[in-house]
């Protein structure tokens, strides 16, 4: 056996069942919609490109750049926050590139847990939020999340009850996959609890401008004192169309700012250099190209789900992020969230991530990233109708 003891407690990728019957079904000549991995189909902005391109016919770029990013794009970080949400950050302590996010999450949880340490981690969530603690040799404890239920609440009992208390909590808003958010004053309890509890707020802001309808996510340091006992994180992926560049940042608390790039010094070089240019472009230049990708989402969006509410298929519009996350239709929930995407992929020809894959709290549901345009969705409904019989 080669597997580690923590690699056995890390469960196959419940997704890879469905992505292989979408390959079968493929490579039989089907026309699969997928909607299952969120993987952002729009190309990257052209100015960000062509900064890329110039910047990789320099000879001096092409050196080995440095783990913790190059000083420019840590200030444009820092400027980006500044603008954003009036929120003061010091480049040479309060922020470090990342190749994205999860590459960030995942080597500041081996630096961050000792074995047995806990962390509070609500499910449904994206894997790497509780995988990485696992990776880490460290203990999840799950809070469920139920819509109307007060997820503060939950957590702040959990931490009164816990033996050993908990080390950090990991939040995420919007959320993905279930695209809930909050306000200000989520955070402003959650940064007086971590005061009281003593306990690390690691917050994965990856879909920070991912919001509709009038809705604008908060920064956890628009909260006096955040950073005092927080980090958040935040990714270029899907915002500006770069998930492929792989850049990625966290910022705040200065010490465990130091932590990551201590470890991330033994465990990379950072970042090609030349993307890491292209990034300080996407941060410093027009943002027109922002507001463009977030009115192609909610375009997308609001063709999916208007149209599952009329076949019947009650679906709640989300506020934020690339997904929407649907509960099964009453007529299978006697089914696993596995069995039902496999067979909507099978009747519909529609490839769904099923909830089970972010967790106990996501059985019950599927989640679609919207990765398809609105012809092609409108293609998935009826496919949907045929097979829902509506």
């Amino acid at each position: 056996m080669l597997l580690s003891n923590k690699l056995q407690r890390i469960p196959p990728y419940i997704l890879a069942k469905v992505t292989q019957e979408t390959k079968i079904a493929r490579a039989r000549g089907e026309d699969i919609i997928d909607y299952g991995m969120g993987n952002p189909d729009l190309p990257t902005p052209a100015h960000i490109v062509n900064k890329l391109v110039e910047a990789a016919s320099k000879p001096a770029n092409h050196r080995y750049s440095v783990s913790r990013g190059i000083y420019k794009l840590r200030l444009a970080i820092c400027d980006w926050y500044q603008r954003r949400y009036g929120v003061t950050l010091n480049p040479d302590t309060e922020a470090i590139a990342t190749i994205g996010a999860k590459e960030g999450i995942s080597h500041f949880m081996l630096g961050l847990l000792n074995p047995g340490d806990t962390v509070i981690v609500p499910t449904p969530c994206y894997p790497i939020h509780a995988y990485s603690v696992v990776i880490a040799e460290g203990n999840v404890i799950s809070i469920p999340t139920v819509p109307g239920e007060d997820l503060f609440a939950k957590i702040a009992e959990t931490c009164r009850n816990s033996w050993p208390k908990p080390k950090a909590v990991i939040v995420s808003f919007p959320h993905n996959p279930t695209g809930a958010v909050v306000q200000l004053d989520f955070f402003e309890r959650l940064v007086a609890l971590a005061r009281q509890e003593e306990f690390l707020i690691i917050h994965d802001h990856a879909y920070a401008e991912l919001c509709f309808d009038g809705y604008k996510s908060p920064s956890l340091f628009q909260v006096p004192g955040a950073k005092d006992v927080g980090v958040e994180f935040y990714s270029l992926s899907k915002s500006y169309n770069m998930p492929g560049w792989r850049v990625g940042f966290m910022t705040g608390n200065a010490e465990a700012v130091a932590l990551l790039a201590r470890i991330k010094g033994y465990l990379d070089y950072g970042m090609f250099a030349p993307i890491q240019i292209a990034a300080i472009a996407a941060l410093n230049e027009s943002q027109d190209c922002v507001a463009e990708i977030v009115a192609a989402y909610r375009a997308r969006r609001d063709v999916l789900v208007d149209g599952l509410n009329k076949l019947g298929w009650e679906t709640p519009k989300p506020q934020g992020t690339m997904f929407v996350w649907s509960r099964l239709p009453t007529a299978y929930r006697r089914l696993s969230s596995v069995d039902f995407a496999i067979q909507l992929l099978r009747e519909a020809k529609v490839s769904v991530a099923p909830g089970a894959g972010f967790g106990e709290g996501g059985e019950g549901y599927v989640r679609f990233a919207l990765i398809e345009n609105e012809e092609r969705t409108r293609q998935a409904l009826r496919g949907i109708k045929k097979m829902l019989g509506a």
